[in-house]
């Protein structure tokens, strides 16, 4: 465990119904990631967020500036990413949570780290937000269709059918691999929704998508691990 790992906290104001892991955007722990956890936080969430670019500043980068994030996306390691990951799962089983109880869920980079770790852990259950990596390999990791069969956790992706770096028929044949895992998984698309959709702020923002994706996350839990909140944020 990366015991030196900064973690990113948001307490529910009252008893904790369940912990969950919030994965970064490729733009590290910015605002709509704090803002998350908080929304988790209050519906009685703890929400534990590791910042995975701590090896290499843990800067936070301007969405209109992508090239500066890739130095720091590239150095990712397999080994550094579960590390971060255990650290966050860690501090939640010591809250009194156990690990496979534990949700995870991930926003762009973040969203392919949790299909990773449904696959590396056995958590409680996962959830992906446009993910990339679903026909190539990211961070050192297999690509999502050629580790879907071996899904340990629960799993739901959630993909903008507009999103011009994730093609629609690489999800399609996502969704045919997952389902071939022993665990139960879907795959939800949005057709007029982009990259991004979810992140308050964007020019990519689908009010829509992102209300209806964060429900179907919250119930993913539910239905799935033994604690839950189903309460709209």
């Amino acid at each position: 465990m990366a015991d030196d790992t900064p973690l990113t906290i948001r307490h529910p104001g009252t008893p904790a119904v369940g912990g969950v892991v919030v994965l970064q955007e490729a733009f590290g722990i910015t605002d709509h990631i704090v803002d998350v956890c908080q929304r988790l936080a209050d519906i009685g969430w703890l929400a534990v967020a590791p910042h995975l670019y701590h090896r290499s500043g843990d800067p936070v980068v301007s969405y209109d500036d992508f090239r500066a994030a890739l130095p720091h996306a590239r150095a990712l390691t397999p080994e550094g990413v579960l590390a971060d990951v255990d650290a966050a799962l860690g501090y939640i089983e010591g809250a009194g949570f156990p690990i496979d109880t534990a949700g995870v869920v991930g926003f762009c980079m973040g969203g392919t780290i949790a299909f990773a770790v449904a696959v590396q852990r056995q958590v409680g259950a996962a959830v992906t937000f446009y993910g990339s990596g679903v026909r190539e390999g990211r961070f050192g990791f297999p690509s999502m269709i050629e580790a879907a069969p071996g899904l340990r956790a629960p799993w739901l992706g959630l993909f903008g059918d507009a999103d011009a770096g994730i093609p629609v028929e690489d999800v399609e044949q996502l969704r045919a691999a997952a389902s071939e895992a022993e665990v139960p998984t879907e795959v939800v698309r949005y057709p007029e929704a982009g990259h991004g959709f979810h992140r308050d702020g964007s020019p990519t923002h689908d009010a829509g998508a992102a209300s209806d994706a964060w429900m179907r996350m919250l119930d993913w839990f539910a239905d799935n691990m033994t604690t839950g909140a189903t309460e709209a944020p």
